[in-house]
């Protein structure tokens, strides 16, 4: 098992944003979490990758590095695409000068042909398209081998078609890696295309748990109110 979350509680301000979530997600799996926006799923990326701290309950992964994939790339306007990408290898204390640069441009060149960039390294962020972007993050993200990814709303921003290369590249990484991987989104698309199975969040709580297909048969209040985008329904926008 490559994830898997007990319990897990997390307050802000004394209000509880998750309340005793618990759900897995094997090797070579991808979980999509879904829900209202505030409705936590971000916080669970966060939590899982170690950048907030849980009031409760356990976070067991099972070893290697967990990747997060930010919601708008989050690349360094500064360095052009060979650094943005080679970054946690010339920078991270357990990895800084085990490289040559020769080796640094193999790997960088690889992960690059992977989401289908090739060839672009001395291009800035500011010469890339938004979905362009978005897959040097991809790239960035598995630089380490990661055997844990988690992608913050990663087609957000972007056109239909970008949309959809997007997801695929995501189930290409999935398979390449053999990675557990988190995709928090809105989208239904993302959730069809990319998902082996599905968590929705409201108010903290677990109020779905299934496959994409179960979730489309909207067989409860919450994916029925989900899935047809209505507000009329058990959940509320504050």
């Amino acid at each position: 098992m490559s994830i898997k979350v007990k319990n897990l509680i997390k307050t802000f301000d004394g209000k509880t944003i998750l309340d005793n979530i618990s759900f897995e997600v094997e090797q070579g799996k991808i979980l999509s979490i879904v829900g209202f926006s505030g409705s936590g799923k971000s916080t669970v990326l966060k939590l899982i990758s170690g950048l907030l701290e849980k009031d409760s309950g356990e976070i067991i992964t099972t070893g290697g590095d967990v990747a997060m994939v930010f919601q708008y790339s989050a690349l360094f306007d500064s360095l052009n695409v060979f650094d943005n990408i080679s970054f946690a290898l010339q920078e991270r204390k357990d990895l800084r000068n085990k490289y040559t640069r020769k080796e640094l441009e193999k790997i960088v060149a690889e992960k690059l042909e992977l989401v289908g960039l090739s060839g672009i390294e001395n291009k800035f962020p500011s010469e890339l398209s938004g979905g362009m972007q978005k897959r040097v993050s991809f790239a960035r993200a598995i630089v380490t081998e990661p055997k844990i990814i988690l992608y913050d709303e990663p087609t957000a921003g972007l056109d239909p078609i970008s949309s959809t290369l997007i997801e695929d590249y995501i189930v290409r990484l999935k398979n390449e890696t053999n990675a557990a991987s988190i995709v928090v989104t809105h989208q239904m698309s993302t959730i069809k295309r990319t998902s082996d199975s599905v968590l929705m969040l409201y108010n903290g709580k677990v109020v779905f748990e299934g496959t994409p297909d179960e979730l489309c048969l909207q067989n409860t209040e919450y994916t029925r109110q989900f899935v047809n985008a209505t507000i009329d329904g058990p959940m509320k926008m504050n």
